[in-house]
């Protein structure tokens, strides 16, 4: 495997649990055309932690999650001011990445920051070509290479002993969580560090989104995970930090424990008790 992709810190690694900050936000503003979506924040997500964001419909949490991987570049009028960098690469070295730059190569950013949706989304392909997809891409990989991977990148997702007899299926038979699941495989396949994640479980049923949780649980000390949800639960169950955002703001930001047990902000103990939102 190490001829195709070096493979994410481990969580035996003791740097893995530090809260070293990998992705630091200063000042950003953002906007869709007149509207103003995210006013003069600043915030730091650090490396492998899951940061959760939380805060009622429009208050800018999924704006900030799709700026940091630049997936707002292809929706007209978006334009975002301020600093957003990620700091150099664990495992490969290299230079801070200015992800505002408009001359940032945003195909190698999206393969380090990859991202799932609210509604999974494999492609109209089989299973064995959705995550093959990125590394046919990206990298030069013999064909026993590419299947170690598929493999790999399905384990880890936790979908391989429900998919592997049948790789060469659509992908579009699968059930939801089985999709949501392969779309994560997908993302992991080109070795990301950070995951971005945008209300992954909405669409799923209650035993889905379980096994969506037990997998960010699995994988939070090997990356860098972002959640957006709504759902109060999700975010107690499965974040070690939590920002609070409303209205385009950040109102709070700490330990996931703190930020629901002993919030500093009375807005944010007003959303977190359920009393708006």
């Amino acid at each position: 495997m190490a001829s195709v992709m070096t493979a994410p810190q481990s969580e035996d690694d003791p740097d893995s649990s530090a809260d070293r900050t990998l992705i630091q936000i200063e000042g950003l503003n953002a906007w869709y055309g007149d509207y103003q979506a995210i006013h003069d924040l600043s915030l730091e997500i650090p490396r492998h932690k899951v940061t959760a964001f939380i805060g009622p419909s429009g208050c800018g949490k999924s704006t900030l999650l799709k700026w940091i991987n630049r997936m707002n570049d292809i929706v007209p009028g978006a334009r975002a001011k301020g600093r957003l960098t990620i700091s150099p690469d664990d495992n490969n070295g290299g230079s801070e990445i200015d992800i505002l730059n408009p001359n940032l190569d945003v195909v190698g950013l999206r393969r380090r920051v990859g991202i799932v949706f609210q509604k999974p989304n494999p492609f109209p392909k089989s299973i064995y070509d959705n995550v093959a997809f990125g590394p046919r891409l990206h990298m030069k990989t013999t064909k026993s290479e590419l299947d170690e991977l598929v493999e790999w990148s399905l384990q880890k997702a936790a979908v391989w002993d429900e998919v592997k007899d049948r790789l060469h299926g659509p992908a579009l038979g699968l059930s939801g969580g089985q999709q949501q699941r392969l779309c994560i495989a997908r993302a992991i396949a080109v070795g990301p560090e950070v995951l971005l994640m945008d209300e992954p479980c909405s669409a799923l049923d209650p035993s889905s989104t379980l096994a969506i949780e037990d997998l960010i649980f699995e994988l939070r000390s090997q990356y860098t995970i972002v959640i957006v949800t709504h759902n109060m639960q999700q975010a107690s169950r499965c974040s070690d930090k939590t920002a609070f955002f409303f209205e385009g703001k950040l109102i709070e930001s700490g330990d996931t424990e703190q930020v629901f047990t002993l919030p500093k902000n009375k807005q944010t103990d007003d959303y977190v008790r359920g009393k708006f939102g």
